[in-house]
C-alpha cells in the first residue's frame, strides 16, 4: 500500500505542472487627466459675481505707438498695466527737448489732425477739475510729467488713477488717446495744466 502512494506522488506533482496558471494582472494604467477647464469669459465671471475670474477673462495691457505731430519728431512706445490702484504705463519716448512735459490720456482714439487736436481734451468721465494725481481732485487722464534728459529721451513710468484697461466700463481707456505735450503740466490751471502743444499722439490699443 505504501508502495502505491509512492508511485502516485510523482503523478499528482506532474499534473499540477501541467495547469493553466492564471494571467498575472496588469499593471494599473494612470487614468488620464481631466481636461483643463476651457477660460472663463468676461459673460461667465459676470454671473458668477468671481472677482478673480474677473480679472483673468478681462483684458489687463495695452499698447500705443506714439506718432509726431506735423513739425516735431517725438516717438516713442508704451506699454499699460491694470495694477492696484489704477493703470500702469511703462515706456520709452525720444525726440524731446530736455526737461518736463505733460502727459495725458484724452477722450479720443484719433491722431488723424496734423496738431492731434482731434484727440480732444483730457479723459474725464466724473467731470471733475484739473490737477495731480494723488493729490486731490484730478482728471482720470491725468498724469504726472514725464523728463527728458539732455539727450531728449524720456523713461515713462507713471501711474493713472480713476481709470481701467479692457473692462468696457466708462472709465476704460483702451480705444482712448495718449498725448506727449511741448510743456509741463502746473497741475493747476483749468482744464490743461498750461502744458502747451502736442508734441505726439497714440492711440491706446488692448494686447
Amino acid at each position: 500500500m505504501r508502495h502505491a502512494r509512492l508511485l502516485l506522488l510523482p503523478a499528482a506533482l506532474l499534473l499540477a505542472a501541467c495547469q493553466p496558471q492564471a494571467p498575472a494582472e496588469p499593471d494599473p494604467v494612470d487614468a488620464p487627466a481631466a481636461p483643463a477647464e476651457a477660460p472663463a469669459s468676461v459673460e461667465d465671471a459676470a454671473a458668477t459675481g468671481n472677482a478673480d475670474m474677473m480679472r483673468e477673462a478681462v483684458s489687463a495691457r495695452a499698447s500705443a505707438t506714439l506718432q509726431a505731430t506735423e513739425g516735431n519728431s517725438v516717438a516713442g512706445t508704451l506699454e499699460f498695466t491694470s495694477v492696484d490702484g489704477g493703470v500702469r504705463v511703462t515706456g520709452q519716448v525720444t525726440g524731446l527737448q530736455g526737461g518736463e512735459h505733460g502727459f495725458h490720456v484724452h477722450e479720443n482714439g484719433d491722431c488723424s489732425a496734423p496738431d492731434a487736436s482731434s484727440a480732444g481734451g483730457h479723459f474725464n468721465p466724473a467731470s471733475t477739475a484739473h490737477g495731480r494725481v494723488g493729490q486731490g481732485e484730478h482728471h482720470a487722464g491725468d498724469s504726472d510729467n514725464i523728463s527728458a534728459n539732455a539727450q531728449g529721451v524720456a523713461t515713462v513710468d507713471t501711474l493713472l488713477q480713476g481709470v481701467t484697461l479692457g473692462d468696457a466700463t466708462g472709465t476704460d481707456i483702451v480705444g482712448r488717446g495718449v498725448i506727449v505735450h511741448a510743456d509741463p503740466d502746473d497741475y493747476t490751471t483749468q482744464p490743461t495744466g498750461n502744458a502747451g502743444g502736442r508734441l505726439a499722439c497714440g492711440v491706446i490699443a488692448a494686447q
